[in-house]
């Protein structure tokens, strides 16, 4: 296994980032850090050390430390592990510690309910600092690999294999919903696809019949927004296996799709401005241009 510590960082350092041929690091020079208001964990760092199953994990990697979540990689003797803190800092006077707790919550959930499943980080439990549970917190194994870039060209069994994660997952109730974004499909080092970040995913608590009849419709709903953003990630990457071209699936887009963006993109937009405003992100506005950007996992190098 790749030490983080090392390879890792020089992927992240040197060549990571690079966009449309213009690197990050002339970005961030034109940025300034996030002021705590807008970090998770405030002034504060991932801490050093942490206990997973009573095994001592130390620090090698901070990947991300946006508004909602600072993501680190940590290594033991033997494992490494990634680890995502859940925002702590409060925004004026308002605390917002029950914020991370609710996110850490319903994301160990997701995890628990889709473990066994190949292509899915296997949870590693409760994470203590100090000998104190971190109730915001959760940790899963790190995998060797990078977030699917920009035109990469994958295996021809690639998208198969995905598809059938993605299906065991609508089979056990769940809808990831945040599958539009590539960063949250990783290629192996063998070039295998893993499915990751679960924490705005959608499910239906099995016990509960009732739930299952007042929102199974939206379960579905949701499946089938899953179902069209990997066929689009395809299109992207394979269009030899699909036969489908982007504008296919412009007029393909379901209504409720459209709907969503007339809501999200001018709500993305105001957001970059106020961030470009604060001069947290370069004048193009977009997440690469930060100090930190808003990717839990390295990019290809």
């Amino acid at each position: 296994m790749t030490d983080p510590n090392h390879a890792g960082a020089a992927r992240m350092s040197n060549a990571a980032l690079m966009v449309s041929g213009t690197s990050a690091g002339s970005h961030a020079a034109a940025a300034r850090p996030r002021p705590a208001t807008f970090r998770a964990l405030g002034a504060a760092e991932p801490p050093e050390r942490i206990v997973l199953d009573d095994e001592t994990f130390r620090r090698v990697e901070i990947l991300k430390h946006d508004s909602w979540a600072a993501t680190a990689v940590y290594r033991s003797a033997s494992r490494t592990a990634k680890c995502k803190f859940n925002r702590t800092q409060h925004i004026g006077i308002v605390p917002m510690g029950w914020l991370g707790r609710t996110l850490a919550a319903r994301e160990r959930w997701f995890m628990n309910r889709l473990a066994g499943i190949e292509g899915i980080p296997r949870s590693l439990g409760d994470l203590r600092v100090d000998g104190a549970p971190v109730a915001t917190a959760i940790a899963h194994e790190w995998i060797e690999g990078h977030a699917l870039a920009e035109g990469e060209h994958v295996d021809d069994w690639f998208f198969p294999q995905l598809e059938a994660i993605l299906d065991e997952v609508h089979r056990r109730g769940v809808a990831h919903v945040d599958l539009h974004k590539r960063e949250n499909i990783l290629v192996d080092d063998h070039g295998r696809p893993y499915l990751i970040d679960y924490q705005i995913s959608f499910g239906i608590p099995t016990e509960s019949r009732l739930t299952r009849v007042l929102l199974g419709g939206v379960l579905r709903l949701l499946q089938r927004c899953d179902d069209y953003h990997l066929l689009k990630h395809r299109v992207k990457h394979r269009p030899d296996q699909v036969g489908l071209s982007l504008g296919d699936m412009q007029r393909m887009r379901p209504w409720w799709i459209r709907a969503h963006r007339c809501v999200a993109i001018p709500f993305r937009t105001v957001r970059r401005r106020l961030l470009t405003a604060l001069g947290i992100r370069s004048k193009s506005g977009h997440a690469f241009s930060e100090a930190f950007p808003e990717i839990a996992h390295r990019q290809a190098a």
